[in-house]
């Protein structure tokens, strides 16, 4: 909670609160459901272990995990905030970040992070992992790469043993519109992806647009090849016409999962895994 700037009557104002930006949460005050208190409890979780008092560049990712992590930035207070930066991946969490009161970044002013916070589409045992749902996955792993620190939140549903497993849309592809149709050709044909589409609109007529303005196609494969997502990674990667893949792989220091009873489970990097209760205060 900001310090008070309470005139004579009241408190004394910190010597400091002229300095001070006004902090707002982007959570409205409700009942969270299940699934919304278990992204609740892993964000919190891994704000209180991984954004220390002397970080000062923080990356703040995308997805429905990541309001729950700005909630928790914002409760450390604006002394804890005055001296950070906060570099967006996408038109979320940019939001997020200029409603909350927190100062905006850009990673090409701040080209090193000192951590990375960032949800998950699904999350393998290895911290391999799709993103990209919401079409970010460009800025996203560039924002991955340039943490000192990358992690991820999510909540139970996105932990699992193979990628692939409970998000059915396959990995997402972000692909130059120019290339999009010989890209689609390629995937159907040479990489054994024939379900691959090219991912439209809801609301509008035609096909998704990233903030980069390309198109992202959609590509399953199954499970036996999302068993080494690395190697699918390569090969999509090499298609000439492709941006970026949705396969995070060997990226992740640690992954927080919210579970329905309260507890939070975090996978390390190293294969170790801990169960622990979120810091409720």
């Amino acid at each position: 909670m900001a310090p008070s700037t309470t005139g004579a009557q009241g408190p004394t104002p910190h010597p400091s609160s002229t300095r001070l930006k006004p902090l707002k949460s982007p959570i409205s005050p409700g009942e969270l459901s299940v699934i919304e208190k278990s992204k609740q409890l892993a964000a919190w979780t891994a704000v209180d272990e991984h954004v220390l008092p002397d970080y000062r560049v923080i990356g703040i990712g995308s997805g429905s995990t990541v309001p729950y992590v700005v909630e928790r930035i914002v409760s450390q207070g604006a002394e804890a905030n005055k001296d950070r930066v906060f570099i967006p991946t996408g038109f979320q969490s940019k939001e997020l970040i200029v409603s909350s009161g927190l100062s905006l970044g850009d990673v090409d002013q701040y080209p090193t992070i000192d951590v990375t916070l960032d949800g998950a589409d699904e999350v393998d045992t290895q911290l391999n992992c799709i993103k990209g749902g919401g079409a970010c996955h460009l800025r996203e792993k560039v924002l991955a790469e340039a943490a000192t620190t990358f992690i991820l939140v999510a909540d139970y549903r996105k932990n699992v043993e193979y990628l692939g497993t409970n998000f059915k849309a396959g990995v997402p592809i972000e692909v130059v519109p120019f290339a999009y149709a010989k890209v689609l050709q390629n995937l159907h044909q040479v990489l054994d992806s024939p379900k691959a589409t090219l991912r439209m609109a809801v609301a509008k007529a035609g096909p998704v647009v990233t903030d980069n303005g390309n198109f992202v196609i959609d590509a399953p494969f199954d499970i036996d090849k999302m068993k080494e997502p690395y190697t699918i990674m390569a090969q999509i990667k090499m298609l000439t016409g492709v941006v970026e893949v949705g396969l995070f792989c060997h990226m992740a220091r640690a992954a927080y999962f919210g579970n329905q009873d309260g507890s939070v489970t975090v996978k390390w990097n190293d294969g170790k895994v801990q169960e622990v209760q979120a810091t409720q205060s």
